[in-house]
């Protein structure tokens, strides 16, 4: 919005013509200096504030610290945020999901599942997954050895040094309640809070990519899965692929979280044999039954009871905050507001990845939350199949238009040019899964407004 004279009063006309050439004086002073890659240190000054993890805090190990920074230094982050992304090829790094205009973690997860439940499909074959977890990611980033990085991505000398220089000499202090520590001043890492802290992560990380065929890295920011897909009980290529990304964490000053990394099997064989463990730094790697995945629940078996059961439980608690508003006589369109976004939201999120594959009474009992809350509220409301539908639709259109989408290629015409040609399957748990699911609907989408369009004419 512009501001004008006219909206300011007497008063705010006043006090205008005497701030004005401060304010233009300092506004010019922190642009020439933003020219000069040079970033005022008053603008770097950080304050970080310790934020739980979990409800349960048992150890330091517990916090995540939150880089408080000031408003105006968030705003020239943007500005070079977006400068940066226009000269990045779309191309780098198709398997990191963050930060892409028309990814999300649906796009990660999914991608991962196909991957494995396509091998899955084959004969004497298993799967397994492992979840990185890295210590403080983006405090041991060394603003040196990204910059080398930046430089061979093309960007150029003035933009490096004005980045190097945002992560160098940052004043920094602690904030625990009303008590605040001395400042001391860092020039390593990049803040936990700013604009700019991820997407350097993800640059710094774009060189790390898997080097065997039957293996990939999924990324979405810092979060790192490795899915070897293993045939005949061969597991080398595997275990040399997972030693040589603990090597490159080493050689990028990245610390691996042994203990909170976690690895899962998944073989569907009848006979199995046992899958001995992976040992990063010495130290065994746990195997693990479940696992969450940006946000939703994997287990061993591909099955999503778990993540429903979650969902449902989640769904069912705010239920109770939307009969409160109800006994409050608030308006039916007030209440399906509160539904679409506090209830609808937790039963849709990430559904183009599980809904298609969970068993008929998961989505009864995901339905029932939708009916309970009509009858709250007093009118119709869209059902999960619905939501379900559309989504998958929607980001089946999205993937087809976007040619640097990692599974574009998964969706190609038929001669014919009016279907989509059908991905084979010879288990249901591949057939239902999103891929398969989406071509089936894109095509019948397709056909449907063809025969409409015919008889409109």
């Amino acid at each position: 919005m512009c501001l004008t004279t006219s909206m300011l009063g007497s008063t705010g006309r006043t006090t205008w013509r005497r701030g004005r050439p401060p304010l233009l004086r300092t506004t010019r002073s922190c642009v020439s200096l933003q020219l000069s890659a040079v970033v005022p240190t008053c603008f770097k000054a950080t304050t970080i504030v310790p934020v739980p993890k979990k409800s349960s805090v048992s150890c330091l190990n517990d916090y995540r610290p939150i880089a408080l920074t000031p408003t105006i230094m968030k705003c020239f982050e943007r500005l070079v945020m977006r400068h940066i992304k226009t000269l990045l090829p779309p191309s780098l790094d198709p398997m990191q999901f963050a930060y892409h205009h028309n990814r999300s973690t649906d796009d990660a997860i999914s991608t991962a599942l196909h991957l494995a439940l396509t091998h899955l499909d084959k004969k004497d074959s298993h799967v397994r997954m492992l979840y990185i977890d890295f210590s403080s990611a983006f405090n041991t980033i060394i603003p040196q050895q990204l910059m080398g990085k930046l430089s061979l991505l093309g960007l150029n000398t003035s933009l490096c040094n004005w980045i190097l220089d945002f992560l160098t000499g940052r004043p920094q202090s602690v904030r625990i309640g009303n008590c605040t520590s001395s400042t001391t001043t860092l020039s390593t890492g990049a803040p936990q809070g700013c604009v700019l802290s991820p997407l350097l992560f993800t640059l710094l990380t774009h060189d790390c990519v898997a080097t065997h065929s039957s293996n990939h890295i999924i990324k979405f920011a810092d979060d790192t899965t490795v899915v070897g897909l293993i045939s005949k009980n061969d597991e080398s290529a595997y275990r040399e692929e997972v030693q040589r990304l603990t090597d490159w964490c080493k050689d990028n000053n990245l610390s691996l979280n042994v203990d909170k990394t976690k690895e899962m099997v998944v073989d569907f064989r009848r006979t199995r044999g046992d899958h001995s463990p992976l040992s990063i730094n010495g130290s065994s790697v746990e195997i693990v039954d479940s696992t969450k995945f940006l946000g939703v629940h994997l287990e061993k078996d591909l099955g999503w009871s778990l993540n429903t059961s979650s969902l449902h439980k989640k769904a069912q608690q705010r239920l109770f905050f939307l009969r409160r508003l109800r006994k409050a006589r608030l308006p039916p369109p007030i209440l399906t507001t509160f539904y679409r976004g506090t209830i609808e939201s937790i039963l849709s999120g990430c559904i183009t990845v599980w809904f298609g594959s969970c068993a008929i009474s998961d989505r009864k009992t995901l339905q029932r939350i939708v009916g309970t809350a009509e009858k709250t509220i007093g009118v119709s409301l869209p059902s999960i199949e619905d939501i379900y539908t559309t989504r998958c639709i929607r980001k089946a259109t999205s993937i087809v238009a976007d040619r640097t989408h990692p599974s574009h290629t998964l969706f190609t015409l038929l001669p014919s040019g009016k279907r989509y040609r059908s991905i084979r399957a010879r288990t249901s748990r591949l057939c239902n899964s999103f891929f398969p699911q989406a071509i089936r609907l894109l095509s019948k989408k397709g056909l449907t407004d063809k025969h409409a369009h015919t008889h409109i004419h």
